[in-house]
């Protein structure tokens, strides 16, 4: 057992021969932790703040999986209340709270959610999403988060709508209603917080590391980057690979969904302040949103389509996809949009749960039309396999503390593991205030850097040894120099890609990835 609690949370290449070297040798393990998204990056955490001995695993980079191909949203759980599940939509305002004001306040912020009022509305739809947004409230003060934190909802007229959304359409705009729901500035950038503040509590964390032939303690672990292989034994493994996890228990059976999203400049949009939120046509409280988001670009999403068959590394978006999306948020537009204006676009795969009694592969439900993944529960489940893995599979980004509590709960009591009490509830990531990696400034520092860094800002300059370390990478990207190097010096990057498309964002629109290549090339 380790009782670290204020180690380096720094991950980089030295790190790595370390702990790679140290897990080789047979270091003692409490849980293994396969898959290095946000969910098993809870769990690292939560075991490592628990005072076991932990490592995780990745066998590419840190969130590269769906945990990078979010909305970027901290979700509420509204959708959730709609539908009947007020389970998971009180557990997801909890959890929103949690991050807003305790765990990560410098990484999610409040995000209004402009629906506006055009003649398209009819009086029982507006009503609907009214009361909704009225429940809204209800669950943030019940999961007792702060006005402050997250505001009322209320109505706005015409003119205020304009200003938050400048590019909705203005022919019989009837004002709107305003929400808030919660906002990251990167959903990758959550992953790799949470990641270096386990490392900061004594976890291990490996990246292209691969893991085969897993059982519930042992598994094979090949280092990607020189071939090198060995075994490693543990009183607890736990999988949580996501829509891979069948790879690591091939009786799960997962459905996935693909959400969709594509990248415009905000400027198509009018430099917007608030997620423009258009209802879709037919559907019951679904909507599509763009979002204003950081370097100065809008993200508009989503979809949810059923994605059978082989799951790809990077999926992509299909062209229909990409025409509903330009289509719907089109009817909210005084512009109109074309796919002439995309500048990027991603998609990502919900690890879904099969409806209960079709979860083991080989169920059959003959004569049974297949419920669509826009209705399936985002509920998530830990389940035992016959060989001892412990896999959480399902859930939501929202919700990544709280699945990795309960599965920590459930290995310690199936393996009589001698642990504390879940302790991340209050415990504040690297970068937010309280943390003992945070630093203050004596300088003003760039609100760019301050958003994404948060109190750990000052110290990614103050650590660097580049030339020119506040210059931007390239010309229009407000990301400094020093950030590239702070990502392969502290947050784990070890090529160009983990960077440029996962430590910053760039490398979502191939202009920008073009122009700052050659930046990160003198980092790697």
């Amino acid at each position: 057992m380790v009782h670290n609690t204020s180690g380096s949370p720094a991950l980089n290449a030295t790190r790595r021969v370390t702990d790679l070297t140290a897990l080789a040798d047979g270091a003692a393990l409490d849980v293994l932790v396969i898959g290095g998204g946000v969910t098993g990056a809870g769990i690292a955490l939560d075991a490592a703040s628990r005072g076991l001995s932990v490592a995780l695993v990745e066998k590419h980079d840190l969130a590269f999986g769906t945990s990078r191909w979010s909305s970027k949203l901290v979700h509420g759980g509204l959708r959730y209340l709609a539908t009947g599940n007020i389970g998971i939509a009180r557990r997801s305002a909890i959890e929103r709270g949690i991050l807003m004001t305790r765990n990560a306040p410098h990484l999610v912020h409040a995000m209004p959610q402009l629906v506006p009022l055009l003649p398209s509305m009819g009086r029982a739809e507006r009503a609907m999403v009214r009361a909704g947004f009225v429940a809204g409230d209800g669950l943030r003060r019940l999961a007792g988060t702060p006005a402050s934190a997250l505001p009322r909802s209320r109505r706005v007229g015409p003119d205020r709508a304009a200003e938050l959304a400048p590019t909705v359409r203005r022919d019989g705009l009837g004002g709107a209603l305003l929400a808030y729901d919660g906002q990251l500035i990167d959903d990758a950038r959550l992953v790799v917080a949470v990641c270096r503040t386990a490392a900061q509590r004594g976890a291990r964390i490996l990246t292209y590391l691969a893991a085969s032939q897993v059982t519930g303690t042992t598994a094979w672990l090949t280092d990607q980057r020189t071939g090198e292989s060995f075994g490693v034994t543990a009183h607890a493994v736990i999988n949580a690979t996501g829509v891979w996890a069948g790879e690591i228990d091939q009786g799960l059976k997962l459905r996935p969904s693909r959400g969709t999203h594509l990248v415009f400049d905000a400027a198509a949009f009018g430099n917007p302040t608030a997620a423009l939120t258009v209802p879709i046509p037919g559907e019951l409280n679904r909507f599509v949103f763009a979002m204003p988001e950081q370097l100065g670009r809008v993200y508009l999403g989503l979809t949810d389509e059923d994605a059978p068959g082989p799951i790809p590394d990077v999926p992509q978006p299909t062209s229909d996809e990409v025409d509903f999306l330009l289509a719907t948020v089109n009817t909210a537009l005084d512009v109109q949009l074309s796919a002439s204006d995309i500048i990027g676009s991603y998609a990502g795969l919900r690890p879904l749960l099969e409806p209960l009694g079709d979860r083991r592969a080989g169920a059959q439900r003959p004569g049974k039309k297949a419920q669509r993944t826009a209705d399936i529960s985002r509920d998530h489940a830990v389940i035992e396999s016959s060989s001892g893995v412990i896999s959480v599979v399902g859930g939501k980004l929202t919700e990544y503390r709280h699945m990795a509590e309960d599965v920590l709960d459930r290995a310690v009591t199936l393996r009589g593991l001698t642990a504390g009490p879940c302790q991340t509830r209050d415990l504040p990531l690297v970068g937010a205030p309280g943390n003992p990696g945070s630093a203050a400034s004596a300088s003003p520092l760039p609100s760019s850097l301050v958003a994404r860094f948060g109190a750990e800002a000052a110290n990614v300059i103050a650590s660097a040894t580049c030339e020119r370390p506040t210059e931007s990478v390239a010309d229009g990207i407000d990301v400094l120099r020093a950030e590239f190097e702070y990502a392969v010096s502290h947050e784990g990057a070890l090529t160009v890609d983990d960077i440029l498309d996962r430590r910053t964002r760039i490398g979502l629109v191939a202009a920008d990835r073009e122009r700052a290549e050659a930046a990160a090339k003198e980092f790697v």
